[in-house]
């Protein structure tokens, strides 16, 4: 097994400590009602999917390689950033409160929203014309 570069993982966890830092912050600013759309949630997901895109696309198609910025921004800062497991205890809230329309529509909007978000960026890095 092949030793682990430990400034990868240094990047990764400094990524992923300002990302988890902006969501832990808007979180603590707008407090979510359970019976309503969790629009903090919503939105760094949907940040997250688009600078997932951005970043993939960009860091693989348009610069040079390095150790470093993909851990750090992929990885880390969007995987700070960005929460599977929130949308899930907000959706199961929902469900508790039997806000089922809520609960349905929310989970559509952020699976398609965050696919079109990775596309839109993945498509935008594409478009812009490499300077020769």
């Amino acid at each position: 097994m092949q030793p682990r570069d430990r400034r990868e993982l240094g990047a990764i966890f400094a990524g992923g400590a300002l990302g988890t830092l902006v969501r832990a912050v808007l979180s603590e600013l707008f407090v979510q009602d359970p019976t309503s759309w969790p629009w903090v949630t919503f939105g760094v997901n949907l940040v997250g999917a688009a600078l997932l895109g951005y970043f993939t696309t960009r860091l693989q198609e348009r610069l040079p390689m390095t150790s470093y910025r993909r851990p750090m921004l992929g990885t880390g800062l969007c995987g700070g950033l960005t929460t599977f497991s929130t949308m899930q205890v907000e959706l199961l809230k929902m469900l508790e409160h039997h806000v089922y329309g809520l609960a349905l529509g929310y989970a559509a909007a952020s699976v398609c929203g965050g696919f079109l978000a990775v596309y839109a960026a993945t498509a935008l890095v594409r478009r812009v014309r490499i300077r020769s």
